[in-house]
């Protein structure tokens, strides 16, 4: 394969196995083909404060497209690239729709010097968003700020708001959302608890599909291949030259895949580059 190829995983069920870690041979085949001048880097609903611990042993030099496409993530500088922006009018449409369902969204402001994430949650939080907040509330570039609503000096660089939450009623506000705000949303079961879902809302025109045409444009790259495992993949698949499903991903994006090959747990999208380079 040409190194003018550009590779792209998701994370999630993806790239990372079951314990949501590279394992150890994956991080040494693909920086082993990074040095080689091939082309690789992640698509991913995840921030930079657990895409770069996890990536910590993978070398690469392509950008990162983080939060499904609302910025990329340049590993180099360790600095944001080309954020996406929710309009001031459309954040206070979201927060009233939250506060109607109940439910507290947690909102992703990035920092003046494109560095840092401040996210900030302006009510209680169910066990499973708390849980979500514990599990990264060490992370160097993410701070989080409990029961404090959104500052009025941070509301223009609002990136994400991100809810998580049971199932039926996330569903519910993705709906009514969708319908009465100028927003990209995505939408998706969460892989470690089936009973509830994950709601991303972003600026209009966010999604890995646009990330990916974005690297296209600064890589040069001539061609490529994504690898995918649940919903939110389908946008970037849609629009690679080849979509590959992990063994482990939802029945939608087998179906949507030009091939799949093994599961997650067995390094197969690090094995799969490998074999054609």
């Amino acid at each position: 394969m040409s190194e003018r190829h550009l590779y792209i995983s998701d994370m999630d069920g993806t790239l990372l196995g079951t314990d949501s870690l590279v394992s150890p041979r994956t991080a040494s085949i693909l920086s082993e083909l990074s040095r080689r001048g091939v082309l690789f880097t992640v698509a991913t609903a995840r921030t930079p404060a657990t895409v770069e611990p996890l990536l910590a042993d993978v070398e690469s030099t392509v950008p990162a497209i983080v939060m499904t496409g609302a910025a990329l993530w340049d590993r180099v500088t360790q600095s944001y690239i080309e954020p996406h922006f929710i309009d001031d009018r459309e954040i206070e449409r979201i927060l009233q729709a939250c506060q109607r369902h109940g439910i507290t969204p947690l909102i992703y402001t990035l920092t003046a010097d494109d560095k840092t994430i401040d996210v900030y949650c302006p009510g209680a939080l169910d066990a499973g968003q708390q849980q979500f907040v514990d599990e990264r509330s060490s992370f160097r570039l993410k701070r989080f700020h409990l029961s404090t609503p959104l500052p009025t000096e941070s509301r223009a660089r609002v990136v994400l708001i991100y809810i998580l939450g049971a199932m039926a009623e996330v569903e519910k506000l993705a709906a009514e959302i969708d319908q009465d705000c100028n927003c990209s949303i995505s939408v998706y079961a969460d892989i470690f608890d089936s009973t509830r879902s994950n709601l991303e809302i972003f600026a209009p025109g966010v999604s890995k599909a646009a990330g990916i045409k974005r690297l296209i444009e600064i890589t040069g790259a001539t061609g490529t291949t994504v690898f995918g495992d649940n919903m939110n993949d389908l946008s970037m698949m849609a629009v690679s030259d080849r979509a590959i499903a992990v063994d482990n991903a939802v029945d939608a994006v087998k179906q949507a895949a030009d091939m799949v090959i093994g599961p997650n747990t067995a390094d197969s999208v690090a094995s799969f580059i490998a074999s054609e380079n």
